[in-house]
Formats: structure tokens, sequence, C-alpha cells
């Protein structure tokens, strides 16, 4: 704990420093961070295991952004942002930068463009229209997938764009429109970069969005064509979201479709519908997920789990949850919503409890 509040301490200062070199330049610079472990213990038909995980309720993580005022509307801006494994210190996602790594410029009266890597819209929705997020713990939205090896959430290598398509789009050049009475639209393309082959080698993106007082709704498509394991992969993902607030009480919901145009034909749809209540400092959470390929028979997957969290100041929060996962003897990948080791489940017994105590500190 000590090692997080000197790290704090050291980037402050860096920010500082950093700000005061750039100040002729640039308007903010701002470096920030999630530090996120939680301990997990998991029962199954086949065994038992406690181990010790990261982003429990965020991806722990360490980002740089920064903005310039060009004057005129005009603006420009960045994002580094790398990701943590904090149990082994290693990096999340397998680069140094490989949550986020774009610049952008935008003009008020006509949107945003940013050019990098970026979330898909696939994944900011079934982030935001989710109780548990898209994370490695209990009954999240990151259930809904593992169709043949292809995650619609969480990502795969047989993407065109490579590592981290489709829930983050390598090579890709994104538009964001600006806010017209609570609606918004964006596009975004990934380029897969081979040589006389644009157009069969790529990552297409598009959402519409309408949020206006205690209402969200938003829709979008993503087409994924190619990819550097299977070059004639060819998927389609759907999802639509929804929530609604009203005093302390929020509801969240989405649904999510796989349209696999490979010869393996390898559908699957998924939803999940959550609720969480807050009371002060606590918050209460509950949610219930299924996964559903449907080239598979008898492989139906269900997560119920409820979740606890504590705030002990503005940047602490203490965490706990419970989920149970039912699983029809031919369910796979979608099972939960990270990874399993070998023993704890069984060929007679896929069903799986979850159980998590953690804690987050922002900074």
């Amino acid at each position: 704990m000590n090692q997080l509040f000197s790290l704090r301490n050291s980037l402050t200062g860096l920010s500082l420093f950093a700000a005061a070199g750039l100040a002729q330049a640039q308007d903010t610079l701002t470096i920030y961070g999630v530090a996120d472990v939680f301990s997990e213990g998991l029962w199954g038909g086949g065994g038992r295991v406690a181990r010790l995980q990261s982003g429990g309720l965020s991806g722990s993580r360490l980002g740089f952004r920064g903005r310039e005022n060009l004057g005129g509307g005009l603006d420009a801006d960045f994002v580094l942002e790398t990701g943590l494994n904090m149990d082994d210190g290693s990096y999340g996602q397998g680069a140094i930068f490989g949550r986020q790594a774009y610049v952008g410029w935008g003009y008020q009266p006509f949107g945003r463009v940013m050019l990098g890597r970026q979330y898909s819209s696939l994944y900011r929705l079934s982030d935001e229209f989710s109780i548990w997020s898209n994370l490695s713990n209990g009954p999240s939205s990151a259930v809904v997938g593992g169709f043949g090896g292809y995650e619609p959430v969480r990502g795969s290598s047989d993407s065109a764009t490579g590592s981290g398509g489709p829930a983050r789009l390598n090579n890709s050049v994104r538009y964001e429109s600006p806010v017209w009475a609570g609606f918004r639209f964006g596009v975004e393309g990934g380029f897969g970069e081979v040589v006389n082959d644009t157009g069969g080698n790529r990552v297409a993106d598009a959402y519409v969005r309408y949020a206006q007082g205690p209402v969200a709704i938003s829709a979008a498509m993503l087409d994924d064509k190619g990819g550097t394991v299977t070059p004639d992969a060819h998927r389609r993902s759907y999802i639509v979201g929804a929530a609604y607030s009203f005093g302390n009480l929020r509801l969240k919901g989405a649904y999510l479709e796989v349209d696999d145009r490979t010869p393996a034909n390898l559908d699957g749809s998924g939803w999940w519908l959550g609720a969480d209540y807050r009371l002060g400092v606590s918050l209460v959470k509950i949610q219930y997920v299924v996964n559903n390929p449907r080239y598979i028979d008898n492989a139906r997957t269900q997560g119920l789990g409820i979740g606890y969290e504590y705030s002990l100041s503005k940047r602490t929060t203490l965490y706990t949850g419970l989920t149970y996962f039912r699983n029809q003897d031919g369910a796979g990948l979608g099972r939960a919503s990270f990874s399993i080791p070998a023993g704890v489940t069984s060929t007679t017994d896929n069903d799986l409890t979850q159980f998590i105590g953690g804690m987050r500190f922002t900074f």
C-alpha cells in the first residue's frame, strides 16, 4: 500500500514538471492510473483453487492524456494507456500501450477524428451497459462469446487488425459526431494493411447512441473481415444496450449476436440484465448473464452474481462478490469471463462457483 502512495506522489511530481515544461503548447497533461487486485476462490466439479488476480472492478492501468486548444473551436489530444497485471507485474494486453494509443483532433461543430489503437463500439457498449462491465470476474458481459475461439467482447488474435480485435482496433481511424438533441453516432475502420487486399482484410465499425436524462440506448455493428490466423475469416457482431436510472437504482442490459460467415458457421448470441443500488458509500449489485453458442448442442451457460462495494475514500474501494455459473455439458469458452485452471471443472460437471474479495486504488 505504501508503494502505491509513493507511486502516486512520484507521478504527481512528474505531472507538474511536465505540465510546466509544456505550458506554452499544451493546455492539459494528465497522468492517471488504476491499481486493482483481488483474491479469488473457484469451486467446480473437478476441484478447487485459490489465486490472486488483477482488475476486479477496473482493469489496472497507467495512462497519459493531454489536450491542446488550437483556437477557433479546434483542439488536439492524445492518449497513451498501458494495461498492467498487478498480480505478476506483466503487461495487460501484451503491448506497452496495449489498452489505447491514439492522437486526435476535433472541431466543435463537426465532431472528432482519432487515429491509432482504440476501443471498438462493441467493447464500449458491452462495458457501459453491464453492471459487471466486461471484466475478468463475476457474471460480466465477457461471458458472452467463446464461439470457436473467437471472443466478440474481449477480442482475439484472429482479427483483421491483429492483437486485440475486435475489442480494440489496431491501425484504426474513428469519427464521432457532436451530440444533437441527445443523439450521437460514430464510425471506425481498422486497416489490415495487407498488400493488394485492402478491402478483404479490415474491420468496419459503426454505432448510434441516445442519452437524455435517466435513459441511455445504444446500438452497434462490427464487421471483421480477414485475420492473422484465418485469412478468410469473416464475422459480424451486433449489440444493443439500454440503461435506466431512477434515484439510487440503475438498471442495465444488452443483447449481443455473432454472425460467423466462415464455412464453420460458428454463430452465437448472449444477453445480460443487471441492477445496482447505491446507499451512501455502499453499492449493492446483481446481474444475470446468458451465453448460447448455437453451433454446439447442449452448450448454454448461465451466470448469476451478487456483489458489494464499499468506498473508503474517493480513490479507494473495497469489494466482494459471489457468482454461480450453471453450464450445460457442451459449454466451452463462454462458461466464464475468466480463465479456468485445468482440473477445477470435469467432463461430467461444468458448473462453477466463484468468490472474490479485493481493493481498487485510483490516482
